[in-house]
């Protein structure tokens, strides 16, 4: 399905990863503190060194609650303004436990906003790791197997056939963040697509999100796509994301009490592939990234990211993408509101809505009625 818009067209399908953690839950609260949602680290960070942005404080939309509905409906107006297509809802399964389920089930079952949506399976277990306790296990993640796979189907279908479901080629896009932690993920993914035709769909659209593979073929495991979430590794040996730097490099900066830092504007183009040649991988924008709020000086800081450097990215992006397919140039960004690490689109207090200014001038091209890309 492609989004439609009142009067302007887009020359790219722009998907935003959209964290939910902004309401209590009795498990937040058990853990960290009665009402403890995602802006309990992001109103408390400092800065760690001189010109160190933090914290990042929200503007147009303030510390919201996505219990909401008002709330939701205006980041999705928002979202539709500067040309995002979808908010792809990080979604939680736990062998049949839902956690932070409650915006997006509202959302699906209040049938607002009307913004398109898809789903990405943040199937990962969760720790104390950005808390300082990296041992304490909060949830875990299993597969008890395929009872288990057919009830996690049963509960995605409703979304699958809501009318605002992103699709690909009639398909449902559906993610899987941690695609190599599911045992014999070829199989499940099989069985998946079986249930989406018993079920009356096309099929599924499945797409995998990577963590440090770059030699990766999405069919040898069984998705039609997949998306990297990080910057590559970089020639010198240092980490571009989530990736180990050298020894020497990571114990100086830990000694000096900083988290370690990389000029944005030197590793912003390391979003990209060398050779972008290979269809079945979909950009994935980063405009900016700092989780010190929420692990302090184990952080990562991409330090002086601008939506004017954020420009360069947006533009790569667009001339990679240029000969693909409408249907198929999708672009993701990571992410629409990932606050507390520092990563969001979302208008704060120093840029302002600077950032979804780009995507919108960059990806904007002409009015309704004149022929699409």
């Amino acid at each position: 399905m492609l989004a439609t818009y009142s009067r302007e067209v887009y020359m790219a399908r722009l998907i935003a990863f959209y964290l939910p953690q902004y309401h209590p839950i009795p498990e937040n609260d058990e853990w960290w503190g009665k009402g403890f949602t995602e802006w309990t680290n992001v109103a408390k960070a400092k800065p760690m060194f001189r010109g160190h942005y933090q914290p990042h404080i929200p503007a147009d939309l303030g510390f919201y609650d996505l219990r909401v509905p008002e709330t939701r409906n205006a980041q999705a107006e928002l979202a539709r303004k500067y040309g995002i297509e979808a908010f792809c809802y990080y979604h939680y399964w736990f062998a049949g436990k839902r956690i932070l389920e409650r915006p997006f089930t509202e959302v699906l079952h209040t049938g607002t906003p009307d913004l398109p949506f898809c789903l990405c399976w943040a199937n990962q277990t969760w720790t104390g790791i950005w808390h300082g306790c990296p041992d304490r296990i909060l949830v875990e993640q299993t597969y008890p197997g395929y009872e288990d796979h057919r009830a996690h189907f049963d509960a995605l279908l409703p979304a699958f056939t809501d009318k605002r479901y992103v699709t690909v080629d009639g398909k449902p896009l559906f993610l899987v963040y941690r695609w190599d932690e599911i045992p014999n993920v070829r199989e499940v993914t099989d069985f998946w697509r079986t249930l989406a035709l018993k079920a009356g769909l096309k099929g599924l659209h499945l797409v995998a999100v990577l963590h440090h593979k770059d030699d990766w073929n999405p069919g040898d495991h069984g998705f039609d796509a997949c998306v990297r979430s990080y910057l590559r590794q970089r020639k010198d040996g240092f980490i571009s994301w989530r990736r180990p730097v050298k020894k020497i490099y990571r114990y100086l900066e830990r000694k000096s009490g900083r988290p370690i830092v990389f000029p944005y504007d030197k590793v912003l183009m390391d979003v990209f592939p060398d050779n972008f040649s290979d269809r079945s991988e979909y950009l994935c924008l980063m405009p900016n990234w700092d989780n010190t709020p929420r692990c302090g000086t184990a952080g990562v800081v991409l330090e002086g990211s601008t939506p004017e450097l954020f420009r360069f990215q947006v533009r790569k992006s667009m001339e990679l993408t240029k000969d693909t397919p409408l249907e198929r140039r999708i672009i993701f960004v990571k992410s629409w509101n990932e606050w507390a690490e520092g990563n969001h689109v979302e208008p704060d207090l120093e840029f302002g809505t600077g950032f979804l200014d780009v995507l919108r001038q960059e990806v904007h091209t002409v009015r309704r009625g004149d022929p699409l890309p």
